[in-house]
C-alpha cells in the first residue's frame, strides 16, 4: 500500500455526466492527499466530433475535452469560456464565427493575454488550412454547425504535432491544469478512429456510439449471429454514393459514415433488448480488440482506488474496460485496493431496468472480456467474480433510482454504502457533494470531520 503522500486514483467516466462529480473528486484528493487519473474513451462519434472525424479521421476527441475544460481552473477562466464555446447551429453564421477567431477579432479573446491568444490562433489557423485541404466544394465542405473551439484546438494541436498525447498536454498548458494532480487519459493513444458495437439479447446489433446511446432514428440491425460474433457484413447497409471523398475508408459501414452533428439527449428511443456485449469494430465492422493506452495501465498498476463513475455504462465506462489487459490490472493482487462503483441516479436507454447487480454484472464481463480466455477465473461464474472488479458499491435511496439488493452484494463480498442525495428539477435523484466525498473519504481510510453531524446524510 502506498503512503498517504503518493496515493494514486484512477477513475474511469464518460464525459457529461461525471463533470458534475469533478467538484467531488477534487475535494476528495485534497482531502486524501491524492492524485487522479481520469481514463476516458475515444469512441464517441456523436455531435459536432462526428464531423472532425468524417473530414479527418481520429480519435473521438469530445468526452476528453469535455474533462479538460472542466478542469481548467477559475485562474484561467477566459481560456475555459473559450475553449467550452460553441458556435452557431446556423452553419453559414459559424463559420463566419470561426473566421473572427483566425482575424483575432473574436470578443472571446478579449481578456485573454496576448501570448496566449497567438498561439491558439496559430493552432486554429493550422486545422483551418487542414480543413481547406480536404474541402471538395461543392459535394464536400467541412460544416462548422455547433462546432467545440476546444474540439478544434485538440484537433489542430494533434494534426500539427502528429500527437494526440501532445495535443492534450498542450490544451492542459493553456488552460492552467495540473497534471501533477489531475491527469486526463484517452483510453487508447492513436491517430485512429476506434468505433464500437452492441450487442443485444436478441442477437441484433447496433454500430457506433452515437446509436447505442442517442440516435437521431432506429438503428438496431436484425443479426442471424449470437451478439458476440461479428456482425454479417453482407447485412449490414452500405452507403452507395462514393463520389465523395472524405477520410471514412471505401466500403466501410455506412452507420459510422452518417453525419449526427444535431442529436437529442433529452429524447431516447427504447432499445428493442438489453444490451449483452460491447466489442471494438474497424470501418469495415470486424472484432477488433485493441491495446489500451501503456499509461492508462501503468496508473492501474500504481494505483490505490479505482472509481467507476456515473454516466452511460455501456459508452462511457465498459468501452475502457474491455481493453487487453485492464481487467487483469484492475484485479491483480498487488493493484488498488479499493474498487468503487458509484451508482448512477437514474436509469437511461442503455441500462433500460437495470438493478444494481446488473450493473455489477456489465462491469464484470467488461473485465472479463479483457482478459485472456486460458486466466483462471474463465469459467468461474460472473456473480462470483464481482469482488475482483468492484468491492465497493455508492448508491442512492429514492424514486427511479436502480435498486439495490444489499444482502446479495453482502454474500458476494460487495460493501454497500447508501446516500440520501437531492432530487433535482427534472426529478432526477442526484448525490449531494458533501455526501459523497465524505462517502468516498471513508472508503479510502480517512472519515472526515464532518462525517458526525451528517449522520442523515450516509448510511453504510
Amino acid at each position: 500500500m502506498a503512503s498517504a503522500a503518493s496515493r494514486r486514483v484512477v477513475c474511469f467516466s464518460g464525459g457529461s455526466a461525471a463533470n458534475n462529480l469533478v467538484d467531488v473528486f477534487n475535494q476528495v484528493i485534497e482531502n486524501n492527499n491524492c492524485s487522479l487519473t481520469y481514463v476516458i474513451p475515444i469512441s464517441d462519434n456523436g455531435g459536432s466530433t462526428s464531423e472532425l472525424i468524417r473530414v479527418f479521421g481520429g480519435p473521438g476527441i469530445g468526452d476528453v475535452r469535455s474533462r479538460l475544460v472542466r478542469l481548467i481552473p477559475q485562474s484561467h477562466t477566459d481560456i475555459r469560456t473559450l475553449f467550452n464555446h460553441r458556435l452557431s447551429s446556423a452553419s453559414d453564421e459559424a463559420a463566419s464565427e470561426f473566421s473572427t477567431l483566425l482575424t483575432g477579432t473574436s470578443a472571446l479573446y478579449g481578456p485573454i493575454p496576448t501570448a496566449q491568444a497567438m498561439l491558439i490562433r496559430s493552432i486554429l489557423s493550422h486545422v483551418y488550412l487542414e480543413i481547406l485541404k480536404r474541402n471538395r466544394p461543392p459535394s464536400s465542405t467541412f460544416n462548422f454547425q455547433s462546432a467545440s473551439v476546444g474540439n478544434l484546438f485538440l484537433t489542430g494541436a494533434r494534426l500539427f504535432s502528429g500527437s494526440f498525447e501532445s495535443a492534450i498536454y498542450l490544451f492542459a498548458l493553456m488552460g492552467g491544469i495540473d497534471e501533477s494532480k489531475t491527469a486526463v487519459l484517452p483510453s487508447i493513444i492513436s491517430n485512429f478512429s476506434h468505433h464500437i458495437s452492441a450487442g443485444l439479447a436478441d442477437g441484433s446489433v447496433i454500430v457506433g456510439q452515437n446509436a447505442i446511446s442517442h440516435p437521431g432514428e432506429p438503428t438496431a440491425l436484425n443479426q442471424p449471429e449470437e451478439p458476440c460474433q461479428n456482425p454479417d457484413l453482407d447485412s449490414l447497409p452500405r452507403r452507395a454514393d462514393v463520389t465523395v471523398e472524405d477520410a471514412h475508408l471505401p466500403g466501410s459501414l455506412s452507420t459510422l459514415r452518417q453525419p449526427s452533428i444535431a442529436f437529442s439527449k433529452a429524447s431516447e428511443e427504447p432499445l428493442v433488448a438489453a444490451i449483452r456485449r460491447i466489442w471494438y469494430i474497424n470501418p469495415y465492422g470486424q472484432e477488433m480488440q485493441p491495446p489500451p493506452n501503456p499509461k492508462a495501465l501503468e496508473a492501474l498498476s500504481n494505483a490505490d482506488a479505482v472509481i467507476y463513475s456515473i454516466g452511460s455504462l455501456y459508452t462511457s465506462i465498459v468501452p475502457s474496460l474491455i481493453l487487453r489487459g485492464v481487467g487483469d490490472a484492475i484485479a491483480s493482487p498487488s493493484g488498488p485496493k479499493f474498487k468503487i462503483l458509484i451508482l448512477n441516479g437514474s436509469l437511461d436507454r442503455e441500462t433500460g431496468n437495470y438493478t444494481a447487480s446488473d450493473f455489477l454484472d456489465a462491469i464484470t464481463r467488461a473485465c472479463m472480456d479483457s482478459q485472456s480466455l486460458d486466466n483462471e477465473y474463465a469459467s468461474t461464474a460472473v456473480r462470483d467474480q464481482w469482488r475482483r472488479f468492484v468491492t465497493h458499491l455508492i448508491h442512492l435511496e429514492g424514486v427511479g433510482v436502480p435498486s439495490v439488493d444489499r444482502r446479495m452484494l453482502c454474500e458476494q463480498g460487495v460493501e454497500s454504502l447508501r446516500l440520501y442525495g437531492r432530487k433535482s428539477s427534472d426529478g432526477i435523484m442526484r448525490y449531494d457533494d458533501k455526501g459523497l466525498t465524505q462517502a468516498l473519504g471513508m472508503i479510502l481510510g480517512r472519515r472526515e470531520k464532518a462525517a458526525k453531524s451528517r449522520r442523515n446524510t450516509l448510511e453504510s
